[in-house]
């Protein structure tokens, strides 16, 4: 079985100072050919932050850091992901079932079963799915 590139684009809301967050579209993908342990989420512009999967799954139950990139619980059903850059730090919340269904499409797209792409009683759900900004 060959693997399938993973590409869903989502919307997320970047929190700042100011009184309404802004809606920012994200593309987060995973490659299980090219590295079965990390997605990628790529911004406007090009920037972009490939950290490892585990990070995304662990994060939406409590607070988890590695390198560059955090993720945190907010509430029942939201998520933060925060990025570092030399130029600053991006807040950005998404709704965490859209943060779920991404993580169910790469368990399903990963090569044969191997154990560092399934998951047990993963979903089948199809990727490229896109969700409106709440």
């Amino acid at each position: 079985m060959s693997a399938t590139t993973v590409e869903d684009h989502v919307w997320g809301r970047i929190v700042t100072d100011a009184p309404q967050y802004r809606p920012v579209r994200v593309s987060m993908s995973y490659e299980p050919e090219g590295d079965p342990r990390a997605v990628r989420f790529a911004f406007p512009g090009g920037t972009g932050w490939t950290f490892p999967r585990e990070v995304l799954e662990s994060g939406l139950r409590k607070p988890v850091r590695s390198g560059d990139v955090e993720v945190w619980p907010c509430g029942r059903a939201q998520a933060v992901v925060e990025f570092h850059s030399a130029e600053g730090v991006a807040v950005v919340q998404f709704d965490s079932n859209v943060l779920n269904r991404f993580l169910r499409h790469t368990y399903a797209a990963a090569v044969g079963g191997s154990s560092a792409g399934t998951e047990p009683g993963a979903g089948t759900a199809q990727a490229g799915a896109e969700t409106e900004p709440a």
